[in-house]
């Protein structure tokens, strides 16, 4: 289970100080009756009480007015302060102002700014309490004499509160900053991987453009090898390397399709059936030797999705790669499930091959690594890619033969209406539910 991560940002400062002001109300209250009926000291308990209601009000307000939609600016986290400012002032002036144990107080305002607010707003602040503190030095209601003693307990008070509040301000900041240089690197290493994938994706445009004129040959000199040899066991064979070569072809404008895609920030709308059956058949005639097994129920298969550029290639390489592992151990099959888990549509890719290889945790998530012998190691780092893009994620997990990988999509995604899903990008990770995962690699 994740835990909360603190945050730190004028609306939480916003919401700390509310909650500073409603422990103010209380411990205030608590203080002036136990210095009027239990010490039996003078106060001045109507102002006291006056300005302790004040706040009580004011903390009301705001915490009504923090529950509204709209945003917190810092002009009115400074008039937050200011007004918290003036009444603690107020409260000090009327028990022996700078002479209060408790005039240490003024200083936390400033510490808290200094976390969300300009180097400016923190001036002003600062100016705000020095003022607030000169003044008190010179003005005040003077307290009837309390001995060493009770002073010296007073301050022992100040101190342990503004110790246990500044403690707890610098360790919220410090995790703040210990999940934002997380977050930086995580993106350092995506740009990283990214730089990777646009120099695969120039030297593939490259490529294609050079593929097609020898492929068009090909096709040529193979359909007058099949006018020539129209049965036996060549013939079977032309015809594959028939197909095989318009498979190729295919991928080539399916490239090229893909590219204008994302251009024109265009998705194409298809039934999942449909999208799944396209899948099925293209891997079929790529991996004729390797039965895939599909379950999808009817009503997912009836689902209106739009299909973003890269999900039909990251689906295939997923496929393409559980076959590998299963021909590695001696299998044929393989199994795709889809199956709706509360807001994701999971893409589940099971292979009957010898599970996780020795020492492969270390490489797993690692891009253009691979441990088969002919892998180019990034098969599923482009699924991986993918599923970040569209906001979902790709991992991979033990099951009961073999490995079961998937690949997990946010539905709000894939059936937004006026939203481009190739455009959505998530820098936090997505949740997880259910079993443990780890990060899927090209095995």
């Amino acid at each position: 289970m994740n835990s909360r991560r603190p945050e730190f940002g004028i609306p939480a400062v916003a919401r700390t100080l509310a909650w500073l002001r409603f422990s103010a109300v209380v411990g205030q209250t608590a203080t002036v009756v136990f210095v009027t009926q239990g010490l039996q000291i003078a106060l001045d308990t109507q102002n006291l009480y006056t300005g302790i209601a004040l706040l009580g009000v004011f903390a009301l307000a705001v915490s009504w007015r923090l529950a509204q939609p709209w945003p917190v600016a810092a002009g009115e986290l400074m008039l937050h302060v200011a007004i918290d400012t003036v009444v603690l002032g107020w409260l000090l002036y009327l028990t022996g102002g700078a002479t209060n144990p408790f005039a240490a107080l003024l200083l936390l305002p400033i510490t808290l700014v200094a976390t969300a607010l300009s180097p400016r707003h923190v001036i002003a602040v600062a100016l705000m309490s020095l003022g607030t503190y000169l003044v008190l030095l010179r003005w005040n209601q003077p307290l009837p004499p309390l001995g060493s003693g009770l002073h010296v307990l007073g301050m022992a008070m100040s101190f342990l509160i503004s110790a246990c509040l500044l403690g707890w301000f610098i360790s919220r900041l410090a995790l703040v900053l210990r999940d934002n240089q997380a977050l930086a690197q995580r993106i350092r290493e995506r740009a990283l991987r990214d730089e990777g994938f646009l120099a695969i994706a120039t030297q593939a445009a490259g490529a294609a453009h050079e593929l097609n004129t020898p492929l068009s040959t090909m096709r040529t000199l193979i359909t007058e090898l099949r006018r020539e040899n129209t049965g036996g066991a060549l013939g079977e064979d032309l015809a594959l390397l028939d197909s095989q070569v318009e498979r190729c072809r295919d991928s080539l404008r399916e490239l090229v399709a893909a590219g204008k895609a994302q251009l024109a920030q265009t998705s194409e709308r298809r039934r999942l059936g449909d999208f799944v059956a396209e899948c099925q058949h293209r891997y079929e005639l790529l991996r004729p030797e390797v039965v895939l097994t599909l379950d999808l129920p009817q009503a997912s298969a009836a689902l209106d999705i739009l299909v973003p550029a890269g999900l039909r290639h990251a689906l295939l390489n997923l496929l393409n790669n559980a076959a590998d592992a299963s021909l590695a151990n001696q299998a044929d099959r393989i199994g795709l499930q889809i199956r709706q888990a509360e807001d994701l549509l999971e893409f589940r890719v099971r292979d009957q091959g010898a599970g996780f290889a020795a020492g492969m945790a270390a490489a797993l998530g690692n891009p253009f690594q691979s441990s088969k012998t002919t892998g180019l190691g990034i098969g599923l780092a482009l699924a991986d890619a993918t599923a970040e893009r569209l906001g979902g994620s790709l991992y991979a997990r033990e099951a009961a033969a073999g490995v079961e990988t998937v690949l997990a999509l946010p539905l709000r995604t894939l059936l937004a209406t006026d939203t481009n899903p190739s455009l959505l990008s998530h820098t936090a990770d997505t949740a997880t539910h259910g079993q443990a995962r780890t990060p899927a690699t090209d095995r």
